[in-house]
């Protein structure tokens, strides 16, 4: 079995992304997830550096985990300092992590000018480092810093480096691409050249994003005879970003024939993508390889057809394999066979309709200002009303929205707030509601569930989750079209509707009434 390690480091290079920022109990519940999905090593922080890291590894120690091993990160010992008198290696020591990193300089001129010690000083630093780690019981992991463009630069003090680490006993040497800008076939020059000269090391990689390589040049170096992969989940990181771990695994497994958690666990690989962007505050890129929404979606009619018939034509892997759906996106560039297939994914059949003439006023609709790419909910109802197999739930009367601010202490309004009303008919039954919200759409929505709420008492789980504007001719300034898209849940599954119109309040009401409506008619059909 051609195992490969995987190591994330998430909590800790992931936390140094911008906008990033883990509380302890997030980064608790993220590493439960990665050992639940199988993940080798999950490094924690470092614990010299703050006490928020150091009280993860105290957590830990009453959480254990039933895969992974916990990696607690620090550098070697300070120039002229004792390995046993070192701060930095204490503290590694006092988090409990079975498993300590060790990050140490291996390009010389870092070493004479950001270091300033002399480079045997340093290549002394690193044994000793390594060395009083393992005498303490501990897994040690060499990350060699900067090694790409130390081996460029030197080679030889750079492998030297890398030697010390391994002969004082280092379990992983991790070559660390530390600035991102080395390319696929440079990485695998390197890479073979120290599996040549440490043939008995273990050896793995740890590759940033900026140039755009991390994902290929991870895989490069695994191809050169690396057998630990570092990264992070979605690729989160300082400036651009470190190797998405995920598409990583996903390339492992399904493409080079190597096993990182198992065909069975690789099935969860969105469900993980989902869980630690929604704690880290971050939605999951559609274009997110193997895990985004649109990874496996097709909006071209001619790409649909062929779907139909041949998957293999344009998924160059089963989305089911990763926990994905294939998903059909109706627009103008749709065909039937498009149209047919998204129908039948919202449980809707086109047998007997006339397929073209719907295709034709979604075409003309999208030529207005609609996109139904994220709103499947609008799409559901407009293919029921063409097949004449809709009612609506209720009908308007009219609505108010009024928004009051009092200010007297200059121009600048704050704290506005928005009260509508609005007359609706269920029924034979006439129903007149007031709500309130910080703006009118939250006031429109707070009344039209007031309004629905006896006759509908579904209403009650749905939340507004999301809410986008967009105006489609900035040209024309407040004139110009305006499309609102808002997304919906009850809890179970979440909706996307949409409405166009000049009135920003006319195009956020039309929406959220496709909301309504389509969350009331898929409650009545589940």
């Amino acid at each position: 079995m051609n195992k490969v390690f995987t190591y994330d480091s998430t909590l800790r290079d992931g936390g140094q992304a911008q906008g990033i920022a883990l509380s302890l109990k997030d980064k608790l519940s993220i590493a439960q997830r990665l050992d639940a999905f199988g993940i080798d090593f999950i490094e924690g922080g470092f614990p010299s550096s703050n006490p928020k890291d150091m009280a993860f590894f105290e957590a830990m120690r009453e959480l254990p985990l039933a895969h992974a091993q916990v990696v607690a990160f620090g550098s070697t010992r300070k120039k002229g300092v004792a390995a046993r008198d070192d701060e930095g290696l204490a503290a590694l020591l006092e988090s409990g992590a079975p498993v300590v990193a060790i990050v140490g300089k291996t390009w010389d001129e870092q070493v004479t000018r950001a270091l300033q010690a002399p480079l045997e000083e340093n290549v002394a630093m690193i044994a000793d480092s390594v060395a009083f780690c393992k005498a303490a019981g501990r897994r040690v992991v060499f990350d060699a810093e900067h090694f790409f463009d130390g081996f460029a630069a030197n080679p030889d003090y750079a492998l030297a480096c890398v030697k010390a680490a391994s002969d004082a006993g280092a379990d992983s040497v991790d070559l660390c691409e530390t600035n991102g800008g080395a390319l696929p076939f440079q990485v695998a020059d390197v890479v073979a050249a120290v599996r040549e000269a440490l043939p008995h090391t273990p050896l793995g990689i740890h590759c940033h994003n900026d140039s755009g390589c991390a994902v290929a040049n991870t895989l490069a170096a695994v191809g050169a005879g690396a057998t630990t992969v570092q990264g992070t989940i979605g690729g989160i990181g300082e400036r651009t970003g470190n190797t998405d771990l995920l598409t990583v695994i996903a390339d492992l497994e399904l493409k080079m024939g190597c096993t990182c958690v198992g065909p069975e666990k690789l099935h969860e690989l969105t469900a993980v993508a989902q869980f630690v962007a929604a704690l880290c505050n971050l939605s999951v890129p559609a274009n997110q390889p193997y895990v985004g929404s649109a990874a496996f979606a097709h909006k071209g009619g001619l790409h649909a057809s062929a779907i139909a018939r041949f998957p293999q034509a344009y998924e160059h892997a089963a989305p089911e394999a990763v926990g994905n759906r294939q998903h059909m996106l109706v627009s103008e560039l749709a065909g039937k066979a498009t149209l047919i297939a998204k129908a039948e994914s919202l449980g809707i059949g086109l047998e007997g309709a006339d397929v073209q003439a719907i295709l034709d006023d979604i075409k003309a609709r999208e030529a207005a200002g609609y996109s139904y790419e994220v709103a499947d909910g609008s799409l559901a109802l407009l293919l029921r009303r063409s097949l004449g197999a809709y009612t609506p739930s209720f009908t308007l009367e009219s609505f108010r929205v009024i928004v009051d601010d009092y200010e007297g202490s200059g121009a600048l309004a704050q704290d506005a707030m928005s009260e509508a009303t609005l007359k609706i008919h269920v029924g034979d039954q006439r129903f007149v509601a007031t709500g309130e919200g910080v703006g009118p759409v939250g006031a429109l929505d707070t009344a039209l569930r007031l309004a629905l709420g006896q006759s509908y008492p579904q209403v009650a789980v749905m939340e507004l989750i999301d809410y986008k504007v967009r105006l489609l001719d900035e040209s024309q300034g407040t004139d110009a079209i305006t499309r609102v898209t808002i997304t919906t849940t009850d809890g179970h599954r979440t909706w996307g509707t949409v409405g166009v119109s000049e009135n920003v309040i006319e195009a956020s009401w039309n929406a959220l009434v496709d909301s309504i409506e389509y969350g009331l008619l898929a409650a009545t059909e589940s």
